[in-house]
């Protein structure tokens, strides 16, 4: 078996989404030798989103358009870029701090964690069994495999509604299935929602179980209130339930809340000294796409810092 190669970097930047090439931008800027690494392509969620509108300066714009922007402008930077990267293991309690994957270590001073999230599963029978068969967790990727068929989206957050609105472009049909009576989404969704007359609302309930053979066919639902189980015929079901982090590298390395997500405080710094965390992954009362970037600058700027403050006491030894 060959040997790995061996690679040193002042910031290794763990995600390749907004959060992590704001940080990237920043640090890069800072005079620090910076090197991005993901797990897939670089962009992260939004690059799976029909439109954004609400980022400033911007308008509406495509989820995939707006990453290429910031991958775009990264590029202005002498940032090192590892997309489609295995990682095996992370040590961020070691100095320098660790990052392996399946042929390389990349050591590093500071360490930026911002792999993000994942759509939560529903956790009901049939849920995994017809992953690919009938389960999706993102409409834009497969919406248009749904052409005059009926579908279900299950939540009641922004996500949900925008999505649901964005399958009638295929669907003939759309459920929105929410466990409360009344939307979390913001109003100018839910208004645009109730005014589309391919969508149904079924408040005050829970899905319990996908049912088909080889694809989906319906799903059993139950009314909270009463207590009554239907089922209802679909050809579809998208998850749109929040998300979980994608923490498993770091887990019991670092200060996690109840859920997993990364606690830090305002400069973004972790439990663990030179160790930052930004964008979905962290505890955060907002997740959107601005304040990942927002996080992002912030880390980079205080990683910076701490470079200099380490090497200020390198001196003076």
């Amino acid at each position: 078996m060959s040997e790995k190669k061996r690679l040193e970097y002042d910031v290794v930047i763990l995600g390749g989404g907004p959060a992590g090439l704001s940080a990237a931008i920043y640090a890069a800027r800072g005079a620090a030798k910076t090197a991005v690494i993901d797990i897939s392509m670089f962009g992260g969620q939004p690059s799976n989103y029909l439109e954004l509108e609400n980022y400033p300066g911007l308008g509406k714009i495509g989820g995939y358009d707006m990453m290429e922007k910031f991958e775009e402008h990264a590029g202005m930077f002498d940032i090192d870029k590892y997309p489609m990267q295995e990682i095996e293991k992370v040590e961020l309690t070691t100095e320098p701090k660790i990052v392996e994957t399946k042929d390389t270590i990349y050591e590093a001073n500071t360490i930026i964690i911002a792999t993000g999230a994942q759509a939560k599963k529903l956790g009901i029978e049939g849920e995994k069994e017809f992953i690919g068969r009938g389960v999706s967790y993102c409409a834009v990727c497969d919406g248009a495999f749904y052409k005059d068929k009926t579908v279900v989206v299950v939540g009641g957050g922004n996500a949900a509604v925008e999505e649901g609105c964005y399958l009638t472009k295929f669907a003939k049909k759309v459920y929105i299935i929410h466990r409360r009576d009344t939307l979390r989404a913001d109003r100018i969704v839910q208004e645009r929602a109730f005014k589309n007359d391919k969508v149904e609302f079924v408040f005050d309930t829970i899905p319990v179980k996908i049912n088909g053979e080889n694809c989906v066919e319906s799903i059993t639902v139950k009314n909270v209130k009463t207590g009554e189980t239907t089922d209802i015929a679909t050809d579809g079901v998208f998850p749109y339930i929040g998300f979980a982090p994608n923490s498993e590298y770091f887990n019991a390395q670092l200060e996690q809340n109840e859920a997993g997500f990364i606690v830090t405080n305002d400069c973004m710094e972790t439990s663990v000294k030179g160790v930052y965390a930004i964008g979905d992954i962290r505890t955060t009362p907002l997740r959107q796409v601005i304040t990942a970037a927002a996080d992002g600058a912030v880390a980079g700027c205080y990683a910076v810092k701490y470079l200099e403050e380490i090497k200020e006491k390198t001196l003076s030894l």
